[in-house]
């Protein structure tokens, strides 16, 4: 199908009439206008991907200036308008007055045809990337009015995250140890830097640790620091990470992990405030502020002798639970737009939205990874897909399932409006295309089948 709304406007009716004639061979529509004073109408009931406006009317002979007062007509109804104007007067002065003023290009009378195809096209290029710039802007604005806030690196507006945002308000500013509890992926570590951010340590430094990451053998080592010698490997004297963090906030990832004697030993530095180094007996005061995060059901584990008690009392002054991301699906557009935002600039792919069945799917998963797996998921999606809006095959999920192609519908992931689409898409693709095969395979008429096609964005 040809594509490309062009409007031409001047008023040598010859010239309308034949740039007509060589453009429809290339164009989808070809509107002409003698008059200029029809623009603001023309304008109020068509989008234009190009104008091709005359300078010199015959108002105005030579000069081009009524061409350029409607140049600036035009940009004020359509601050997006792509403009190409053509005169038989032209001048690089000229030229480069009409660029500055908002021109795309200009283009001389009697022109090659060649060279006007090459620049309409240019023009069409540069107005599909315009628009496609204008809806990232849009979108960037939307998700920069939630980011602008205290919390800017935590994306959620749902009613659960809103208690989270008021919890860390009133705690950041005290010296209270902090328990984060949440599900893996709920982002625990973005809500220890929040509250040191919003803290009196924000210009302290905010060191993380990986408990679970850390063996038995190395946790006084990492933690505590070490003197040369030793051990082994302690070629020079090292600071641990309550050294390295004072001043500032210590935040303990994964804390549940621990066995009971590295409980003893963390809640020995805790109370004292004091660490010693491996190999040396010299006692180092540390000034932390303590935040700490689990994905394990503590107090259980306290009840099954598999934590301290003792322990769970110094970490978690104030508590702070994370709901999952399946019970705060209001955040799951506004996520999932974030991390498209992210991943298609990554990946340098001109994918800008998610189609509305596409976000409806996303809220019907049940999302086991949180957060996380969500992220995940769009990152794969962006890669993957070959189009500029995501659609719901786009999106595999494990649903401990043997696997299944991406056509095969599951019930319980797809709605009416998905199997039509995903129909629609495999008999296109096996009539390459053809629009009157694909209406009589699928029992539809040609016009039935367009609509279907428009609504779906196919």
């Amino acid at each position: 199908m040809k594509q490309g709304r062009i409007l031409i406007i001047d008023d040598n009716e010859d010239l309308l009439k034949a740039a007509k004639i060589y453009l429809k061979r290339h164009f989808g529509q070809i509107d002409l206008e003698k008059d200029p004073n029809l623009i603001p109408d023309l304008l109020k009931n068509e989008s234009y991907d190009v104008i091709m406006l005359d300078m010199n009317f015959t108002q105005d002979v030579n000069s081009g200036q009524e061409g350029f007062n409607w140049l600036n007509r035009i940009l004020e109804i359509d601050p997006s308008a792509v403009v190409v104007l053509i005169t038989a007067f032209g001048s690089v002065d000229l030229a480069v007055k009409a660029i500055k003023a908002g021109a795309s290009d200009f283009v001389m009378k009697p022109w090659e045809n060649e060279k006007l195809l090459a620049t309409l096209l240019s023009a069409i290029k540069l107005r599909s990337s315009n628009e496609e710039l204008k809806l990232m802007k849009d979108w960037q604005d939307t998700i920069a009015q939630d980011l602008d806030q205290k919390f800017k690196d935590i994306i959620g507006q749902s009613s659960s995250m809103i208690q989270v945002f008021d919890t860390i308000d009133r705690v950041a500013q005290t010296d209270a140890n902090v328990l984060i509890l949440g599900e893996n992926g709920t982002g625990k570590e973005l809500i220890a830097r929040a509250i040191h951010r919003n803290s009196k340590r924000a210009d302290k430094p905010f060191v993380s640790v990986d408990l679970g990451a850390i063996s038995e053998t190395l946790f006084e080592s990492e933690l505590f620091g070490h003197v040369r010698g030793s051990f082994t490997d302690a070629k020079a004297d090292r600071a641990g990470r309550f050294e390295i963090a004072n001043g500032g906030t210590l935040f303990l990832d994964e804390i549940g992990n621990l066995s009971l004697p590295l409980q003893a030993k963390l809640l020995t530095a805790i109370q004292n405030r004091r660490v010693n180094r491996v190999g040396s007996n010299k006692s180092i005061e540390v000034d932390i502020r303590l935040v700490c995060a689990t994905n394990m059901p503590l107090y259980e584990m306290v009840r099954k002798n598999e934590f301290r008690q003792d322990l769970v009392y110094r970490i978690n002054t104030i508590e702070v639970t994370l709901p999952a991301l399946r019970d705060r699906l209001d955040d799951i557009p506004l996520l999932a737009n974030h991390f498209l935002l992210e991943y298609a600039k990554k990946y340098n792919k001109d994918i800008y939205k998610f189609s509305e069945a596409t976000i409806k799917r996303l809220e019907k998963y049940a999302w086991p990874g949180n957060v996380r797996e969500l992220q995940h998921a769009v990152e794969r999606a962006v890669i993957m897909s070959r189009d500029n809006i995501l659609q719901p095959e786009d999106f595999f999920f494990n649903n401990n399932q043997p696997s299944q192609s991406k056509d095969d519908l599951n019930l319980e992931q797809f709605n009416l409006e998905d199997v039509e689409r995903i129909l629609i898409r495999k008999v296109l693709s096996k009539h390459n295309g053809n629009i009157t095969y694909a209406a009589q395979e699928l029992g539809l008429t040609r016009s039935s089948l367009y609509r279907r096609l428009e609504k779906y964005g196919l």
